[in-house]
């Protein structure tokens, strides 16, 4: 079931409905019957994956805790937890790597046998990617360790545990969310809030007007110059990185946007997974503002366990490599996200080793690191570099990356002057309107730095709200991509 599907618009408000109108004691219960019908509607056969992890790590959780409890010597005690932990993450990213990865390396494996001329006979298995294991794989992983260090203490109720891992605004593509955040609120009675509702509700809308009228608009370009790059060259594949730039962000922002507000209009806070990336002054600064869910699991779960800057600068820059390079991995079966994690692990290394050369150089020009001038310089460096990690993200292979490498600065006029620029598979008028969008966006982003948009419409007369509502539910009719037969289109992040 799709967030931006007539389905979901029926299927939310009859939950919310239910929601506020049965006994408390039953609410967690009826939110748990609902998160599994959610994501059964894609493949009820994989619903028994995601029983299965939810399984292995409450047991696994329990017998944590009964360790702790246990009179065992500390040195028995710790060994024995160590194993259960080692068990419970290797069932569950055994299952993520079969499902996400077996064929990938598969086929890799094929190719390098075969380069050396050896016969490699051994199949792909034709299947589906379960929607969303990655995320709540992680979210198991989270629990399980969370567990072992004691941060928090292990669900008894295996049903409610359950509705942590399914929950169905944050099931498929996040926010990553954390057993310290989550699960405490499953234990609380929630009774409806009006301003939460329509603060929800306001997000939602945001989370829609994003992905309906930016993302799935600028996909049709950005598909068109990917999906075929042999075709074109210099101006116009600038155009298309800058298209997918904005596609990605609007499209996974749209998401956890509309997770949030549906999340909150339940009574329910999700954790924040973006705060304005493309005004980001530096790459670490763009990670701290892009799927910081996400960001922050690998800062807490792997770079920390790594060591993380605690073992000499040579230590912290192969973490740092370690952690993106995986980063890579995790968001898809391809050489090309590789290469997308450790550009930016590189960029990291990097900004750590040129930072203080970069004060200087402002010094000694007399700038002041709070201006205008040398922030905006800083972003538009940042932005450029991010974009140009895009492209091998977006690559359907690294041939077709490094073909787009080579040929991005080819001189080509008449794409800047002519028509040509329209041909991208947006005609004129349209590509104006993904262009106005990308600005609008900007916009709205740069005021939200000094002014919390939803709080101030919130603030103001009933004319004034309902106007502000209805001019972005009429943008979005009017204005929005449905396809030819008006399917919905599905997230980007659906896929890793």
């Amino acid at each position: 079931m799709l967030f931006n599907s007539l389905h979901f618009l029926l299927f939310f408000p009859l939950v919310v409905f239910v929601y506020f109108t049965i006994p408390s004691r039953i609410k967690w219960v009826w939110l748990l019957v609902t998160s599994y019908y959610f994501y059964m509607c894609w493949n009820p056969i994989y619903v028994f994956l995601m029983l299965g992890s939810t399984l292995v790590t409450y047991l696994c959780g329990i017998v944590l805790n009964i360790l702790d409890d246990s009179a065992l010597e500390e040195r028995n005690k710790t060994h024995n937890k160590k194993i259960l932990l080692a068990v419970s993450l290797m069932l569950n990213l055994s299952v993520l790597f079969f499902f996400k990865y077996f064929n990938f390396l598969n086929d890799s494996l094929r190719e390098i046998l075969g380069s050396v001329g050896i016969n490699y006979t051994i199949n792909n298995f034709d299947f589906l990617l379960p929607v969303g294991i990655s995320f709540y794989t992680f979210e198991v992983i989270s629990y399980t360790i969370d567990v072992y260090r004691g941060t928090v203490k292990a669900e008894k109720n295996f049903f409610r545990y359950a509705l942590f891992v399914a929950f169905f605004p944050k099931l498929v593509a996040g926010p990553i969310e954390r057993p310290t955040n989550l699960l405490p609120q499953l234990n609380k009675n929630h009774t409806f809030n009006l301003d939460e509702a329509r603060s929800g509700l306001m997000l939602m809308l945001w989370g829609f007007f994003q992905k309906i009228i930016i993302a799935d608009r600028l996909a049709i370009l950005a598909n068109t110059v990917f999906n075929d790059v042999e075709k074109y060259k210099g101006f116009q594949f600038v155009i298309a990185i800058l298209f997918f730039s904005f596609q990605i962000f609007c499209d996974f922002s749209a998401y956890s946007d509309i997770a949030t507000g549906a999340s909150r209009i339940l009574g329910f806070k999700l954790l924040n997974n973006f705060e304005r990336p493309y005004f980001a002054q530096n790459i670490r600064d763009f990670w701290r503002k892009w799927h910081i869910s996400l960001s922050t699991w690998f800062k807490d779960y792997l770079y920390f366990p790594l060591g993380g800057n605690k073992k000499g600068k040579w230590n912290t820059y192969r973490n740092i490599m370690i952690v993106f390079i995986v980063s890579g991995v995790w968001h898809g079966a391809n050489w090309t996200f590789v290469v997308w994690g450790a550009l930016h692990g590189i960029y990291q290394v990097c900004s750590i080793l040129f930072a203080p050369y970069q004060t200087k150089i402002i010094q000694r020009l007399g700038a002041d690191e709070e201006t205008f001038s040398v922030k905006f310089f800083n972003v538009l460096i940042t932005f450029s570099l991010v974009c140009f990690a895009w492209i091998f993200f977006r690559a359907n292979t690294i041939g077709d990356a490094f073909f787009i490498v080579r040929n991005i600065f080819t001189y080509n006029p008449e794409t800047i002057l002519t028509d040509e620029l329209y041909s991208l598979g947006l005609e004129a008028t349209e590509f104006r309107i993904a262009v106005y969008s990308i600005m609008l966006l900007l916009i709205v982003h740069f005021f939200q730095r000094q002014y919390k948009l939803r709080e101030f419409i919130m603030k103001q007369t009933l004319p004034f709200r309902w106007a502000a509502y209805l001019i972005a539910i009429l943008s979005i009719l009017i204005y929005g991509i449905y396809g030819s037969t008006y399917d919905a289109s599905q997230f980007i992040y659906f896929q890793f």
